[in-house]
Order: structure tokens, then C-alpha cells, then sequence
């Protein structure tokens, strides 16, 4: 009886790379999966924060990949090494601040130490050419195997016909006719193999998993990285913060975080000790964090007037509110909301 191949599956939670583990189990293949954790994947965070109803279900699709496929999932976290790709890439940004073919090779580089640490044969992702503008290119294919130094360990089984064959492919640990040959972008193909193999239930593709891609969180990305002192990068606490309300730099030296519901007002009710923040007493409304240094009173005023205009209170002559400062008692102070053509819309990030 021939050995059983181990192989791990780079696993995001969505449908490509459901079907690519899945595609290796069908063969026989001995699978387990990984996933990285950076901090800025879409899923998890936002909607399990935020009290409003959504008929989508509150997960973690890679976890939840793994149990219908029967698999270990190992979630690694590489939040600090991953900074340098984020602020760093070799190969550049994509339309906004994602660094989609660094992040890849990075992703794939870390699979790489990781079947050598624990003993497994090759690596296989989700990828399908074609199918992302910058990293899933047939120029940028080799690029990932060759500098993530996986070289001929890496599979792309949903894409393996489109591509030279591959080290399992050579020693028959795979069967290459059982792979796929999918391009573009077009999704029914996959839909069409899921359907085949009854798997119904599965993320819907939506332009990847990763804030980085989204261009209002990667304005907030840019603005952040902006303001800070040489050398100093960014903190988990930073990437979980800028998911969350409505984000205003009304001056250089300071930016206000305005939460737009009960569920991210608990949240930030959390960094209450690290920030500056800003409670409304007279009105029901949303607290607010400052984030910034040497923050005067005339700064706090401007932050509440901002902030009274997202509050029940938006139409009264004066709002009072609750300023607490760092380490100090929190005290009063009343402000007259800001009306919507007052606030700059450069303000608004």
C-alpha cells in the first residue's frame, strides 16, 4: 500500500479553497488547514460587534470550512511579522493600500516553514488564475511559488491545468486528470462543482476577505500611517478601531472615533482608559473616542460639536456632555451641535 501524502490548505473561508481541499480529500489526500490570522480579515469582527439583526450568520467561515469538511484547522498568528508586508511590499499596493501579491507570498512562505516543521508533503491554495487583478495573474503564478520558496510544493488544484506540473503532479501523488482548469472570474464553475459535491452552504465571493481592500477602511489605513512618528507602525487595537464608527480628523494633531450604534459603543466603552472619550449626558447619543497628542480644551469642544450632530441631540440648542481624560474624572461641559454643511467633508475619513 502506497503512503498517504499530507498536504495543507491555505484556508480563508471561502468557496475557492473549500473546493481545493476538498478536490485533494476526493484523491485521497491526507489534509489539514491552515489559516493566518493578521487582523484585518472582513469576517469575525464587525458583525459579531454590532447589535443590529442580519440574517447572516455570526462565524468564522474558515472554522467553519473545516467542519464540513472534516479537517483540522490550525490558526496561526502573524499579526506582527505581517507588518512589514502591510507597510513594506516589494511588489506594491493595489488600488488602495492592499498588498495582494506580497501577502500571498508571505502566506505561502509561512505554509512553507510550516509543512518542514510538521512534516507534510505540499501545499495547496485556492487560487484560480485570472481570478484577482494582481496576485492571480499568469505572470504573477511563479512569482509566489518561486519567492515564498514553496517553488514545486505548491498546487493550485482548481487551476493545476492552466499550470506546469507540479512536484505532487510528477510523482503521481496526485492525479492531475482528476484537477481543475478554471479561469476568470466567473464563479459558476465553482458553484457548479460545489452543487456537485453538495456543498451548499459557503461564503459568497465578494472581492476577498481583507479590509486592506476596501477603499474606506484604506482610507482610514493611509491616514493612520500618516500621523504617526517615524518608525512607530501600527497595533492590533489600531486595525480592530478603524473597523469600527464614523472616523473624522477635524485637525492634524488629533482624530475622533464616533460610534453609530449601541453594539460599537460597547465596544469602544473598552478603551475608555486609553482614550480621551466623549459620553452624552443630556441626550441619548454615541460615545466617542479622541485619538491624538497634546489635545487641547478648544480641540474636545470642536470633537463634541462633531459628535452632538450624531446624537439625539442634533437638534438642540446645546448637548451636554461627560469629557474624561486620561486618568482624570470624568466632568462636564455643554456644546451647541454642528450642523451637516458645518462639518468639512475633508474631515470625514
Amino acid at each position: 500500500m502506497s503512503e498517504q501524502r499530507k498536504a495543507v490548505s491555505l484556508i480563508s473561508g471561502g468557496l475557492d479553497s473549500l473546493l481545493a481541499t476538498k478536490a485533494m480529500i476526493e484523491q485521497g489526500i491526507h489534509v489539514e488547514g491552515v489559516n493566518f490570522f493578521t487582523g484585518f480579515c472582513v469576517e469575525g469582527h464587525t458583525h459579531a460587534i454590532r447589535k443590529k439583526k442580519t440574517s447572516k450568520p455570526k462565524r468564522n467561515n474558515a472554522l467553519w470550512v473545516a467542519e464540513q469538511l472534516g479537517i483540522k484547522l490550525h490558526i496561526v498568528d502573524i499579526v506582527e511579522e505581517y507588518k512589514d508586508v502591510v507597510i513594506n511590499p516589494k511588489h506594491g499596493y493595489g488600488a488602495h493600500i492592499n498588498p495582494c501579491l506580497d501577502c500571498k507570498i508571505f502566506m505561502v512562505k509561512k505554509a512553507h516553514e510550516w509543512i518542514k516543521e510538521n512534516d507534510f508533503d505540499f501545499i495547496i491554495t485556492g487560487e484560480v488564475m485570472g481570478q484577482r487583478p494582481m496576485s492571480q495573474r499568469k505572470q504573477t503564478m511563479p512569482i509566489i511559488a518561486n519567492e515564498s520558496g514553496a517553488d514545486e510544493l505548491l498546487l493550485r488544484p482548481l487551476c493545476a491545468k492552466n499550470l506546469p506540473l507540479t512536484k505532487p503532479e510528477k510523482e503521481g501523488w496526485v492525479d492531475r486528470e482528476q484537477l481543475f482548469g478554471f479561469s476568470g472570474r466567473n464563479r459558476k464553475p465553482q458553484i457548479a462543482l460545489a452543487q456537485t459535491w453538495k456543498l451548499d452552504d459557503y461564503a459568497q465571493p465578494a472581492g476577498g476577505c481583507c479590509f486592506l481592500t476596501d477603499p474606506n477602511y484604506s482610507k482610514k489605513m493611509k491616514d493612520l500611517l500618516g500621523h504617526r512618528a517615524e518608525g512607530k507602525t501600527y497595533e492590533l487595537d489600531d486595525v480592530m478601531m478603524l473597523k469600527i464608527g464614523r472616523h473624522f480628523r477635524p485637525r492634524d494633531n488629533f482624530k475622533i472615533i464616533i460610534a453609530r450604534e449601541e453594539g460599537e459603543s460597547r465596544f469602544l466603552q473598552g478603551y475608555k482608559k486609553q482614550f480621551t472619550y466623549l459620553s452624552t449626558l443630556s441626550h441619548g447619543g454615541p460615545l466617542t473616542l479622541i485619538d491624538g497628542s497634546d489635545i487641547s480644551a478648544e480641540d474636545i469642544h470642536l470633537a463634541a460639536s462633531i459628535a452632538a450632530r450624531y446624537g439625539k441631540g442634533k437638534d438642540a440648542e446645546e448637548v451636554t456632555f461627560g469629557v474624561g481624560l486620561i486618568g482624570e474624572e470624568e466632568r462636564e461641559f455643554k456644546v451647541k451641535p454642528l450642523k451637516d454643511n458645518e462639518i468639512n467633508k475633508e474631515w470625514m475619513l
